[in-house]
């Protein structure tokens, strides 16, 4: 199987998140991969290894699209199992929605299946920045890809991918065939973490750079120029003011009560 797992250099949940610059884009210069993509890394590793992994001729192909800090998420994947990474950067990308980040995400994906078809693209439930999941059903639609969103469980079986997806009174099992792009929730497995062995077997892994002229992509199609979505305006939170003190003489109950009651919480 050669399968693609989208991976992203995102900014650590641990810090605050600011935005930069005139488009007001996120500052990445804290930033890591993607937890939730670790769960879409796990899951392709598992289907890699089921078939025999790597001798016997099956990818897990890391690729991220970002700038040049974005390779330290390909290099985690590496570390953590990938095959290979494909780091896919380029000035002009600076700004990209989710529409534009579709759409050359899926030229990256074919110039990937030049060689040989690409049999899956895994993906996140969503971006633990923009947190839209908008990306992996448009790179469906994109590719002309049957898609599965969701995951919590997943199987491939000859040239089909089975999945059960979640929700919050029942689950269902839905099929699709191959190729297909598929979304994994937090739900489907553990990921692994890196170990010795493979942080030293990731230095002898390859990272491919391609660039918007190796994928055929005009520059007028990604970045600001080619979103559909634009940010005008952005500020500073507010800092959080001082709470409402309670104390008990007795009658805490009611003023609790009749604070819920003011907030319309009740």
């Amino acid at each position: 199987m050669k399968i693609v797992v989208l991976v992203k250099h995102v900014p650590d949940a641990q810090f605050d998140r600011h935005l930069s610059g005139e488009g007001h884009t996120t500052d990445r210069d804290e930033s890591i991969l993607s937890e939730l993509d670790e769960y879409a890394l796990e899951a392709a590793l598992q289907l890699a290894e089921a078939r025999g992994g790597a001798k016997a001729g099956n990818k897990v192909i890391a690729l991220s699209m970002g700038p040049a800090g974005a390779v330290n998420a390909i290099k985690k994947s590496l570390q953590i199992g990938a095959t290979e990474g494909v780091h896919l950067t380029d000035a002009a990308l600076a700004g990209s929605d989710a529409a534009a980040t579709s759409l050359a995400l899926a030229a990256a994906v074919r110039h990937l299946g030049a060689d040989s078809p690409v049999d899956l693209v895994l993906t996140g439930m969503a971006s633990t920045d923009g947190e839209t999941s908008l990306v992996p059903a448009q790179l469906a639609e994109r590719l002309g890809l049957p898609q599965v969103t969701f995951a919590s469980s997943l199987d491939v079986d000859g040239g089909r991918v089975s999945a059960r997806r979640d929700a919050d009174t029942h689950s269902e099992t839905v099929e699709a065939s191959l190729p297909a792009v598929v979304s994994v929730t937090d739900q489907i497995n553990e990921p692994r973490y890196p170990n010795f062995k493979g942080i030293i077997a990731a230095k002898r892994k390859s990272i491919t750079t391609l660039s918007l002229a190796d994928i055929g992509v005009d520059s007028s199609q990604v970045g600001h120029s080619g979103s559909w979505t634009r940010v005008t305006a952005a500020e500073e939170r507010p800092p959080r003011t001082a709470g409402t003190i309670i104390t008990d003489e007795g009658d805490a109950g009611i003023k609790l009560v009749d604070f819920l009651a003011a907030q319309k919480l009740l």
